[in-house]
């Protein structure tokens, strides 16, 4: 009859990857652990009786290790990402008791701390960590004159339709419509219109929609040409009467026509004219009209940026893709300024791409999951030199991430205009001066977060079972360490165990979990995505006064001295 601390040791020794949520049978006689002792690692082993023939250490590790499923994210559709944020405590629905709002979200315990993790990485990145970034914090409500010149009030707009039948509005470069013609006669019989998405997506309910206008021209079974979509802003008026709306199934939509996204509110105790003001739609402009506060008190040279994270509001036509297009959100955003010049912006502009890409990169974004779409001609702002965007490939279809634009002087200039201040540089060498020419990587919070949790949504399979879990990058982990003491009945082990929990609380955000069987309490911190879990067992407090360290992906686990587990998670963590 083994002893209970055998028992508890055997069961550590054989949730290598606490796949069940009961205690598993003892592994074969011979289990391998690591152990990592001032720096140094070194292979134990620890043998327990058995009647099996023993195992080599090569093949355990083999039959333990965690079989990834490459193709899950593939089949993953957007709803199953909406249902995760819910029932993990990542992101809700605003106001849901009042059956929601609209384009409002609101973060849970979980999505609250990967938000503050996301927001500090890229300050620590572009601002901590470069001597010619600076910070500023700017108010959400400007002096409304700042949107009249930078063109806000007058083209900050989405094109709108509407359906007069049932009186919905629909974004019209969201909305796609297609002629159905006969492949046989080449004879167009109708018109589909679809809501923008991926492709498959797009061409089943096309499908579905021209199957039913076959049936009712009595063209059932005829086979028809491929698909040839364009968003509505692209049609004549002469076809718009032939495409029908989403919401009646007629041709009820009205020609586009400009629809402004500001929010506006008042001001003081007033309610009239002089009152009105708005919510920013972008921060970007509180940096311009900061830039010679902070010209003048942070003895920046050129090149030298400015950075912001905050709110913005827009009020979308039809938010949609959860928190992709919401009409409340958050930018993190560089305004960085450099010399005028044909032959002056366009290395700066390719260094700032790969520096954004190397920062999405390091958070855990999936490098195959990423593209780069260059903006030309008519798809370029007015005033912009040029404009990349680093794509993602959402569940719905490869979206914009990130943009990296060319600004040109468009900015200080409509300012300097529109303020009568003098927004330019003094160069001391050269002794001129002149108006800086901007690079802007801007960057959505709630895009990256969305991004990031569809890059770590993962399965795999161990030992013939499942299991699924988000595989977050250490650093933006919504909780960093789960501390299990092996029981919770035992006063000496549980004090050991909380005393390291406190020391680390310190440092990260962690949780404790006494409760269940290891491999249940295993399931739970991989289901959130926690990527160590520090068991302490007898042999902590009677023995070895190590602790076990279990990773997240790879569920291997090694023996750390308590006072080395700090040391070891900060490099694991934050990597130094």
């Amino acid at each position: 009859m083994p002893s209970y601390r055998s028992v508890a040791l055997t069961m550590i020794l054989s949730l290598h990857g606490a796949i069940g949520f009961g205690l598993r049978a003892a592994p074969l006689a011979t289990t391998a652990r690591r152990t990592i002792s001032r720096g140094v690692t070194t292979a134990t082993t620890t043998t327990l009786h058995s009647t099996t023939e023993e195992a080599t250490t090569e093949e355990k590790k083999k039959s333990n290790a965690p079989i990834k499923n490459e193709a899950a994210y593939d089949k993953v559709k957007m709803e199953d990402i909406v249902s995760l944020c819910k029932r993990r405590g990542i992101i809700f629905p605003s106001s849901e008791i009042y059956n929601g709002f609209a384009g409002f979200f609101d973060y849970g315990p979980l999505g609250s701390e990967l938000k503050r993790n996301v927001k500090d990485a890229f300050w620590t990145n572009f601002v901590q960590c470069r001597e010619d970034v600076v910070g500023i914090d700017s108010s959400i409500i400007h002096n409304p004159t700042t949107w009249q010149s930078s063109g806000h009030l007058d083209g900050f707009s989405d094109p709108m339709v509407d359906c007069k039948e049932t009186k919905l509005r629909y974004r019209a470069d969201q909305l796609f419509c297609s002629p159905v013609v006969l492949e046989e006669c080449d004879t167009t019989v109708g018109f589909v219109c679809v809501m923008e998405g991926n492709d498959n997506d797009m061409k089943k309910a096309a499908k579905t929609q021209a199957k039913k206008l076959l049936r009712e021209n009595d063209k059932k079974g005829e086979k028809i040409k491929a698909f040839d979509f364009l968003d509505l802003t692209q049609v004549s008026e002469e076809t718009m009467a032939q495409v029908p709306s989403p919401g009646s199934g007629k041709a009820t939509l009205t020609m586009p026509r400009d629809f402004n996204l500001m929010f506006q509110t008042n001001v003081g105790a007033m309610q009239d004219g002089s009152s009105v003001a708005y919510l920013r739609p972008e921060t970007a402009q509180g940096i311009f009209i900061n830039y010679k506060n902070v010209l003048g008190t942070s003895r920046q040279k050129l090149p030298f940026g400015i950075a912001q994270i905050g709110k913005a509001f827009r009020n979308e036509i039809t938010p949609r893709n959860f928190i992709f297009r919401s009409r409340e959100f958050e930018q993190m955003e560089i305004e960085y300024f450099i010399p005028p010049g044909d032959d002056v912006w366009q290395p700066y502009h390719e260094k700032w791409i790969a520096d954004s890409k190397a920062f999405l990169e390091s958070v855990g974004l999936n490098e195959e999951l990423m593209g780069y779409d260059v903006h030309a001609g008519d798809g370029l702002a007015h005033y912009a030199r040029a404009c990349t965007d680093i794509t993602f490939r959402f569940p719905f279809g490869e979206q914009e991430l990130m943009g990296i634009a060319a600004r040109g002087d468009f900015d200080l200039k409509s300012h300097t205009e529109g303020s009568g201040k003098v927004l330019d540089y003094y160069d001391e060498e050269t002794k001129e001066k002149f108006v800086p020419h901007v690079i802007e990587p801007s960057l959505g919070v709630d895009r990256l977060i969305l991004a990031l949790i569809c890059s770590a949504y993962a399965e795999d399979e161990i030992n013939g079972e499942k299991r699924n879990y988000l595989s977050f990058h250490p650093s933006i982990a919504p909780v960093k360490v789960s501390v299990l003491p092996l029981v919770k009945n035992k006063e000496p082990l549980v004090k050991a165990a909380r005393g390291l929990f406190e020391k680390l609380q310190r440092r990260w955000n962690v949780q404790w979990d006494q409760t269940g069987a290891i491999g249940r309490r295993y399931r739970r911190a991989d289901e959130i995505g926690v990527p160590f879990c520090v068991t302490v067992d007898f042999e902590t407090i009677e023995d070895d006064g190590a602790v076990t360290v279990r990773d997240r992906d790879s569920t291997e686990q090694v023996r750390i001295p308590m006072d080395d587990v700090i040391p070891y998670l900060s490099k694991m963590i934050d990597g130094y």
